[in-house]
């Protein structure tokens, strides 16, 4: 079955992996971009748009009608705050608006981080408690587009591939290299989720009768020093000593043990939750 696929920010990090997907299964895809233009070689129709534009997102969705939306825009890296949230908050009404006019499915990317840490095992029901204005926003987004019956929200995980550094494992690389220590964090308790396991998952739910929140994450617990290292080992970069793992400072925002429960997602979904061990099994290493 061919779908028409519309993806908002494609040039984001999940954008860079789900548009190409997409495409490879034989659907034709319509992706949005913001401030960084897609190259030629990505494929795909692209629109550049600001998701906070209401005509202009009505515009572009009624002008490709698509199947259904996938909603990848806005992220923590807006040059502040207010901008932040702004274009989590009213992209979600624009994009939920411009659905319900066409009449298409919605799928929306949340994240872990509407919880603060603390209660340890997150269900699709347990209450947001956001530590932060990202989280905050982000909670409200899943507010806004939940009034949208034929709508599923995503709640992923820390997002990695093979293929594409994260932004936390750059961080990591440019900072030995230019001598600086970082830490790691042994009690930041995550399930890290493979881009290949969202983007099979998003497919799967194009068509999937499921609406709500819906945990998709990797099947594997584990902590973000864990991680971190992991990655590190996977791209070939060396700690010169520089790595150290450590406890959270107390005053740091960040959540602890943030783990959810992702067992109604492994009971409706075909699409594997593949743990990070399982993920590298899968695969050749790097060089």
């Amino acid at each position: 079955m061919t779908l028409r696929v519309f993806i908002t920010g494609g040039s984001s990090y999940l954008g860079q992996h789900m548009v190409p997907f997409m495409l490879q299964q034989g659907n034709r895809v319509c992706h949005t971009w913001h401030s960084t233009r897609p190259s030629d070689a990505v494929g795909g129709e692209h629109v550049q748009l600001d998701i906070r534009d209401t005509d202009k997102v009505l515009e572009a969705v009624e002008s490709f009608r698509p199947d259904v939306i996938i909603h990848l825009a806005a992220s923590n890296r807006s040059i502040n705050e207010a901008s932040m949230v702004s274009s989590i908050e009213e992209g979600a009404k624009n994009i939920a608006m411009a659905a319900e006019r066409v009449g298409c499915r919605l799928i929306h990317m949340s994240t872990d981080v509407i919880f603060d840490g603390t209660e340890g095992l997150y269900t699709e029901e347990s209450d947001a408690s956001p530590p932060h204005a990202y989280g905050r926003a982000k909670a409200n987004a899943e507010k806004i587009v939940s009034a949208y019956d034929n709508t599923v929200i995503i709640r992923p995980s820390l997002i990695y591939s093979l293929e594409i550094k994260d932004r936390s494992t750059e961080w990591m690389e440019s900072s030995i290299k230019e001598g600086k220590s970082i830490a790691l964090f042994t009690d930041q308790i995550r399930n890290p989720v493979w881009t290949g396991t969202l983007c099979q998952a998003c497919l799967e739910l194009a068509t999937h009768p499921y609406t709500g929140v819906l945990h998709v994450v990797g099947g594997q617990t584990m902590t973000r020093a864990d991680f971190g290292l992991k990655l590190m080992e996977w791209w070939g970069i060396e700690q010169a000593g520089l790595v150290v793992t450590a406890a959270t400072p107390p005053d740091a925002p960040w959540p602890q043990e943030l783990r959810l429960d992702f067992s109604l997602a492994s009971e409706i979904l075909k699409t594997e939750l593949l743990g990070v061990d399982q993920v590298f099994s899968n695969h050749s290493r790097i060089g």
